[in-house]
């Protein structure tokens, strides 16, 4: 698989001869190693290693059913009360980050009603806030650890 822009992890893969899985940590099963899931692998262990994210807070492969059409979201963080804080969307590394993958981040979102999204395909990643009065994104300069999007979330919910 591709070298990613994250930092390295072990990971458990094997082959079969349906092809090669990798454990998924999070979801405690063997799935399909694909290039996105390679991404996904990487980006949430990148999360709860290196940033402080709770693995316990995150779900991943959420299913939303919008207007009567399931959808998948890569990973939802929620907090404490159960109530989602953030969208992550993972793209495979050939894939370019660009206003569709912003754009499908946004459907999840009328379902989930975050303020944040996390968009990466494992070579370029992006943390925003959605700010509804403008109806625009407000971009990080990096990703945050837990700690500081906790601070973010609380800030906002006290203006």
């Amino acid at each position: 698989m591709l070298q990613l822009n994250l930092p390295s992890s072990q990971f458990r893969v094997k082959q079969t001869e349906k092809g090669y899985f990798i454990f998924d940590r999070f979801r405690k099963r063997w799935v399909k190693l694909t290039p996105e899931e390679w991404v996904r692998q990487h980006f949430l262990v990148y999360l709860v290693e290196n940033k402080g994210y709770p693995e316990a807070l995150m779900a991943v492969e959420q299913q939303l059913n919008l207007h009567g059409m399931n959808k998948r979201c890569d990973a939802v963080l929620y907090d404490i009360q159960a109530k989602p804080l953030l969208i992550i969307e993972l793209k495979a590394p050939n894939i370019s980050i660009n206003q569709a993958v912003f754009d499908q981040v946004a459907v999840y979102n009328a379902k989930l009603k975050v303020d944040y999204f996390m968009i990466s395909n494992g070579l370029d990643h992006y943390c925003c806030r959605v700010n509804t009065e403008t109806a625009s994104y407000e971009f990080f300069e990096e990703i945050p650890n837990y700690n500081e999007l906790i601070d973010f979330v609380n800030n906002e919910s006290n203006n």
